[in-house]
């Protein structure tokens, strides 16, 4: 049998670009159709197809090792790219279902999903860029769709106010990114990945590339919603259409990460850039991600917004992953980190499913108006305390083992202290996480709530993102193996 051409490896990227032209010409052969159904079945259809391509190119073992490199070296196609495809793919796939119901009455729904579609595909290419130039662009196609999606329900003030100040502030955040990599190619003369990490040895500007090292990062902490530059993600999460939440909240996150472990281990590598100590910086930064995000979500009222704060403390435990590297277990710790990742895209893509399809109920956003929903809507409710025990590391669901492995990582590397920061922190988590459950199902409930139907496509999101969450229980092993596969191969 012949070889498969290279560009297979990018067929995730072109699949769901494909299904985004497609859904494009739909709407321009019916215009303002809003055929539902065929809208959002195109749209799934085309995750599904990115979800099982980068399966297959994963199990081939055509992008095993080193993986192929595409277009002069600017795109690089492996274990991990192929890893965070899946991740990417997936919530994908479960916000297109739950989209399905949550757009009822609404106009430009093409337009949704060929910006969701575009924003995954801005993801898989982040997660191959193997150049400071392909990432930022990557990164520009990712965020100017979430722009216009965050803005999407353009009658609700809320809405809009929430895209300007995420464009506002993205805005900035790029020009810092691009600053940065500007200082960077003048020190190092390349772009590429390899070429920084060669031309950086024996520098004689230690004190510009610092500078330009510390804009990258601070650029990748906004893309991550880590502190200080996590204060867009509330505003944007709360005033988001609620899939458009979780869309932002597990696969933009994870887009900014994989990009981050690339950057970090092959262009500025510990090992490498030995002058610039930007493992410290994420030490603090992970500390101070933990500790601010979970107090902050600790004292809000309303559980989306909840959800928002506690999305930035999961962001502390996974720079836990760069923040014990140098250690001895750079491998394992960054593959825990990267299963971390896998295992929250889907319980808090589900958490966030289960408050928009509360929202459909016509309930409330506050806590007490959770009370006794569990009486009402037992499935979902049972499906929302797997993802709130999981997030809080309770062995319900598979983020109790995402957690011990990541924590148990760091202490191998020699960072028992990040782990402990990380434990201490996950033990506050459970009170905010808990005070969900509390209320769903300890409350009186609300007499005049009335849930007379059960819509389709978000109840078999929210329940089929709660199986996932459990059936990666006994099959951790089959996640973390390729994982931590993949981190290796950039060490």
């Amino acid at each position: 049998m012949a070889p498969l051409p290279d560009w297979v490896g990018l067929a995730p990227a072109l699949a769901l670009t494909l299904t985004a032209l497609v859904v494009f010409v739909i709407d321009t052969v019916k215009p303002r159709s809003n055929d539902r159904a065929l809208l959002a079945g195109t749209t799934l259809l085309g995750t599904v197809a990115a979800l099982a391509a980068a399966g297959a190119v994963l199990v081939s073992g055509m992008a095993s090792g080193e993986g192929l490199t595409l277009f002069g070296g600017q795109l690089v196609v492996d274990g991990m790219s192929l890893f965070f495809s899946v991740i990417f793919a997936s919530v994908a796939a479960l916000v297109t279902l739950a989209s399905y119901d949550y757009l009822a009455g609404q106009s430009e729904q093409a337009e949704y999903y060929a910006l969701v579609l575009l924003a995954t595909a801005g993801m898989c290419l982040l997660a191959s860029s193997a150049s400071l130039a392909t990432a930022f662009v990557s990164f520009e196609l990712l965020s100017l769709a979430s722009y216009a999606l965050v803005a999407f329900l353009k009658e609700n003030e809320g809405s809009v106010e929430a895209s300007l100040k995420y464009f506002l502030v993205g805005a900035v955040s790029s020009a810092i990114l691009l600053y940065g990599i500007s200082l960077i190619y003048g020190v190092t003369g390349g772009l590429l990945f390899d070429t920084v990490a060669e031309n950086v040895v024996d520098t004689p500007h230690t004190g510009l590339l610092g500078v330009g090292v510390l804009m990258v990062l601070g650029g990748f902490a906004f893309k991550t919603a880590s502190v200080p530059f996590h204060f867009w993600a509330p505003e944007a999460y709360e005033g988001a259409p609620t899939p458009i939440s979780a869309f932002l909240s597990s696969g933009s996150k994870a887009a900014g990460f994989v990009v981050a472990f690339r950057v970090f281990t092959v262009a500025f590598g510990f090992d490498i850039l030995t002058d610039v100590d930007w493992v410290l910086a994420f030490q603090v930064l992970a500390v101070v991600t933990m500790t601010v995000g979970n107090f902050a979500a600790a004292t809000q009222e309303n559980v989306k917004r909840m959800l928002a704060y506690s999305s930035v403390g999961q962001a502390g435990y996974v720079l836990i992953a760069l923040a014990a590297l140098g250690g001895g277990s750079d491998a394992l710790v960054l593959g825990m980190g990267m299963s971390h990742l896998l295992v929250y895209g889907f319980m808090n893509t589900g958490a966030f499913l289960f408050v928009a399809l509360a929202e459909r109920w016509g309930v409330g956003r506050t806590f007490e108006d959770y009370a006794g929903l569990g009486s009402k809507a037992p499935v979902a409710c049972a499906a929302m305390t797997v993802f709130m025990l999981s997030l809080a590391g309770i062995p319900l669901g598979a983020g109790f083992f995402s957690k011990y492995f990541l924590f148990g990582a760091a202490v191998d590397a020699g960072y028992w202290w990040l782990a402990a920061v990380g434990v201490v922190n996950s033990a506050l988590s459970l009170y905010y996480y808990t005070r969900v459950l509390r209320a769903i199902w300890g409350g009186d409930a609300n007499e005049s709530l009335r849930i007379e139907s059960y819509p389709v496509g978000l109840y078999t999101a929210v329940v089929a993102a709660a199986v996932v969450t459990v059936l990666l229980i006994p099959a951790f092993g089959f996640v973390t193996g390729p994982a931590v596969d993949a981190a290796a191969a950039l060490f």
